[in-house]
């Protein structure tokens, strides 16, 4: 069985993505935890209700629209960082960058109390309070608690199956793998396959087929770029095909990337001639690698002509709270990346060993940038953008940053500085999305000025004869939104502690030892489990998951506390004064005292250490105490001092020294006057705080444009890709409603299979289709069965014709003599009659076939081989028969230094050997393919 439910962005122009697939045994999978430009916690509502349930979560790509629940989940969805969630490591931690930047530039991301719960928890104190109590913040994620959350997160590698753990309150796996594939579309970026029972489900949403700059294609085709011209066996003709239609009526680019990458710069020196600013709004973990690698290498370029081009005198920046972060990691990544950026990086390294590091000569690697300046703090935007309010002769200046939605981030900032000067451009470079009942993002208003084109477009020329067109904003009127957190006074306060008092005591309820989701961490767990409890508890335990909402109405309108039979065991550590609980008749966690044990966690070397348990008693007075020095007191000499404490304490001398903060050596800048301004930005509060917004008009007169860089599939792909891969279902999500059903007409075009358009909350059966036929079997057919062994289950080949049940009657009907041997077989007959009663009288017979037919049936059918070799247990089985087995290259197996064994993309295995046996020893190449025919079942043709 196989359901399928898309709980956002199906039929729709929002980008977020969530799915849900429930799978045979009420198994149930969440791929990706994506939210939209709003924030809007109305749309988590159905996840939250799937939470009790889920198995395991998957995570397909490093964006917002991908991941962005997922801090806001770990930190207020109790039982939430119990389910093992699983992703390739760039998306872990580029999606660290990004959530750490979205909650320090976004304060609406921290969510709003709903006025519901907040009613409930406050009907005794003030109703009248709980009323005018509005916008009230949940408590936001801390960059510390940030890492952590990400820290949870299982890694993987591309082409790595892997048999997942499964959350504690989820049914057995059975069996379920998981492997990753690239994706193409993103660093890391995943298409996943999904193996359970007799479902072979491929789940591919947003992904790219052609080559980028930085990213190679997706492994449809194998390889890195799809060199193959088949799909891969793994991803070929499976039972499910979950695949995403953003991008489905865009026309492919006939001159492909090149092309997409001349007329972007073509754009930027158009404008930057003029002295003027060109703002690309971009995220801040993803698609910005490759935009930032193709304008720094642009730059590279220019800057070595001769004569100088026209981006010589251009600035270029690079805006984001954490960039300096996501090119940290970028560049330890570059074996994720397309091979070319591999060559690249190994050249940089040659040259270096050459010139010892030393000379004008020096050249940079991929991601260590000469040109692109990077800008973490609001004062330097603030000053960058300063220079320009008085100066016609400004130099041109080319800016990207963050966010591409332009809701938060400095994208937002910037354009209202550079709004008002029709000489400045800002480029698009993907469709903004769009949630149902949402107003529209400040990127969807520029989209839609640029669409409709009321204001005009002036058309230039390029030196290759190419048009761009640049849509005028007009004078247009344009609303930003802007949010800000306030503390919390009077009776806002109260309502706001009792609610979190209120809150804590739930979630206490449900966990074990009173430890409190809002308090705790992925190591705390409770007796329950660990252990082999019976299935009464098990459902005693997700009951109480499912009814949290059904506890808060019961808990009593007129009280705020639980009653104690709500609090159960756990009275005796929540009350003063009550020493006693009667166990008798209660099961499961009510019968002993509630206690938080933690789960002891290792490693490859044993149990994990935590070093603060094994501190001297000066030690901890030394780290009590650092808490309320200054900076300078930690360069005192035997002082023992943290690893991040050189970020922390010495900002001012990596800035005298000339290098930005997270700027190395290699992308070392000359101090200037953005270095020394003072970040002016006031403190957020820490405490109880409320949600203020303030509204700011401001009048369009910049030029508006767009540019392909979403990097997603296009309608040629789709079409191309589809019939290829063969799927007996196909589901289409992650569109809007036109794109949608257009790729579906397609689709049932040239598929013989169902296609499935599901809008959000919706759920498709697509469990494979089986049709199974009940036949006998002869007793002579049976005697000539060999049955052969792969991995636990027997195979055979099976040449006989099919005999209705009256000519498989006549057949038997001549009697022989009653004779010792005859008699045995009428009492076996007997027996297997007693043992089928249940198969009906009429079954058709399957009996050998005659030799006279079979002589004019023969056919040359070639023999089939069943089963799947990994070349890994072939290495140990060689390594265990005495053989030096050991891989080589790329995905080949050399044994004994004569034999090589390789496994293609269709699943083939490919056996070449040079002819030199070995002398007193076997030839290996015989012992090679003795191994290999073990572990497969060969099945002979008719």
């Amino acid at each position: 069985m196989f359901t399928f439910c898309p709980l956002q962005g199906a039929l729709t122009e929002s980008s977020a993505s969530q799915s849900l697939l429930e799978l045979d045994g009420g198994v149930k999978v969440l791929v990706d935890l994506g939210w939209g430009e709003s924030f809007n916690v109305d749309q988590l509502k159905e996840l939250e209700k799937q939470i009790p349930t889920l198995s395991l979560i998957l995570l397909t790509h490093a964006k917002a629209s991908h991941l962005a629940a997922y801090a806001h989940c770990c930190k207020n969805i109790p039982l939430f960082t119990r389910i093992p969630v699983y992703a390739t490591r760039p998306i872990i931690d580029l999606g660290r960058t990004l959530t750490q930047d979205l909650y320090s530039s976004a304060p609406a991301a921290a969510t709003t109390i709903s006025a519901e719960s907040l009613s409930e928890t406050a009907y005794a104190f003030s109703q009248s309070a709980a009323s005018q109590a509005q916008n009230l913040l949940l408590q936001t994620p801390t960059p510390e608690e940030i890492a952590r959350f990400f820290s949870l997160i299982q890694p993987l590698k591309y082409s790595q199956p892997l048999q997942p753990l499964s959350s504690p309150f989820s049914p057995p796996l059975n069996g379920l793998t998981i492997t990753a594939y690239n994706a193409g579309h993103t660093l890391g970026g995943t298409i996943w396959h999904i193996q359970h029972g007799l479902e072979s489900i491929v789940y591919a949403v947003d992904w790219n087929q052609a080559k980028e700059n930085v990213l190679a294609g997706a492994a449809w085709l194998g390889g890195a770029g799809g060199g193959g011209a088949d799909v891969i066996e793994a991803l070929r003709k499976p039972t499910a095909l979950i695949c995403s239609t953003r991008g489905a009526d865009k026309a492919a680019q006939t001159a492909g990337r090149s092309k997409r990458d001349e007329q972007l710069l073509d754009m930027i020196k158009s404008c930057v001639t003029r002295g003027g600013t060109v703002l690309i709004p971009v995220d801040s973990s993803a698609r910005v690698l490759e935009l930032s690698y193709l304008l720094e290498h642009a730059w590279r370029t220019d800057a070595a002509a001769e004569d100088g081009g026209a981006l010589k005198s251009a600035k270029l920046y690079l805006a984001g709270r954490n960039m300096a972060s996501t090119m940290r990691y970028a560049r330890s990544m570059l074996e994720w990346m397309d091979d070319s950026i591999v060559q690249e990086f190994e050249a940089f390294a040659e040259n270096q060993r050459k010139v010892n590091g030393a000379g004008e000569g020096k050249a940079a690697g991929p991601f260590d940038f000469k040109f692109l300046r990077l800008l973490e703090r609001k004062a330097q935007i603030a000053k960058l953008l300063s220079r320009s309010v008085e100066n016609v002769e400004t130099e041109g200046r080319v800016i990207l940053a963050s966010d591409t939605s332009m809701q938060w981030g400095f994208s937002r900032d910037i354009l209202k500085g550079l709004a008002k000067d029709s000489r400045n451009l800002v480029i698009l470079t993907d469709r903004p999305g769009l949630a149902p009942g949402q107003s529209p993002s400040m990127a969807r208003t520029l989209w839609e000025i640029w669409s409709e084109r009321k204001e005009g477009v002036s058309v230039e020329s390029t030196s290759s004869g190419e048009d761009l067109e640049f849509v005028h904003g007009g004078g247009q009127s344009l609303e930003i939104q802007e949010a800000q957190r306030e503390p919390l006074e009077g009776d806002e306060l109260d309502v706001y502690q009792r609610w979190l008092a209120t809150q804590r005591q739930l979630q206490a309820t449900q966990q074990a030892g009173g430890a409190g989701a809002m308090e705790t961490s992925g190591d705390i767990v409770d007796d329950a489990s660990e252990s082999s409890s019976d299935s009464e508890d098990d459902d005693e335990q997700q009951g109480k998951a499912l009814n949290v909402s059904a506890q808060l109405g019961q808990a009593g309108r007129k009280n705020v506390v639980l009653k104690d039979e709500d609090l159960g065991i756990n009275v005796l550590i929540k009350k003063k004064g009550i020493f006693d609980w009667d166990t008798r008749g209660k099961k499961g966690r009510e019968k002993s005292f509630p206690l938080t044990i933690r789960r002891k966690r290792g490693d490859d070397f044993g149990e994990m250490i935590r070093p603060e348990d094994f501190l001297r008693a000066e030690e901890k007075e030394d780290d009590a105490a650092e808490a309320g020095k200054l900076a300078t007191d930690d360069d005192k000499l035997g002082k023992k001092r943290k690893w991040d404490d050189v970020a922390k304490t010495a900002p001012s001398k990596a800035v005298a020294a000339g290098e930005d903060e997270g700027h190395g050596a290699p992308d070392g800048f000359v101090a200037d006057e953005l270095d020394e301004v003072q970040d002016t930005e006031p403190e957020q509060p820490s405490g109880p705080s409320k949600l203020v917004y303030t509204t700011e008009t401001i009048t369009t007169n910049l030029r508006i444009a767009h540019i392909d860089f979403s990097g997603l599939h296009d309608k040629r792909s789709l079409n191309m890709l589809i019939p290829l891969i063969q799927p007996r279902k196909l589901i289409l999500v992650g569109g809007n409603h036109q794109e949608t059903m257009a790729l579906a007409e397609d689709c049932r075009a040239a598929l013989s299979g169902d296609v499935f358009t599901p809008e959000t909350g919706v759920w498709v059966d697509a469990s494979v289709d089986t049709n199974a036929w009940l036949v006998r079997l002869a007793d002579p057919l049976v005697k000539r069965l060999k049955w052969q062994n792969v991995k636990g289950l027997g195979i055979t080949t099976i040449s006989g014709q099919l005999l209705a049940h009256a000519l498989a009657q006549e057949k038997e009907e001549p009697k022989e003599e009653e004779g010792p041997a005859n008699k045995r077989q009428k009492m076996d007959n007997t027996a297997v009659a007693l043992v089928n009663h249940s198969i009906p009288s009429s079954t058709p017979t399957l009996d050998i076939v005659p030799s006279t037919i079979k002589a004019s049936s023969r056919s040359a059918t070639q023999p089939l081989h069943v089963g799947d070799l990994r070349l890994a247990d072939l290495r140990r089985a060689m390594q265990g028969a005495s053989h030096v087995a050991e891989f080589k290259g790329e995905g080949t197996l050399v044994v004994d230094g004569s034999v090589a064994v390789r496994k293609t993309a269709e699943g083939r295995i490919e056996v070449e050997s040079i002819g030199l046996p070995l002398g007193g020893r076997r030839n290996a190449l015989v012992e090679v393919k003795r191994v290999i025919y073990d572990n497969l079942a060969v099945v002979l043709g008719a």
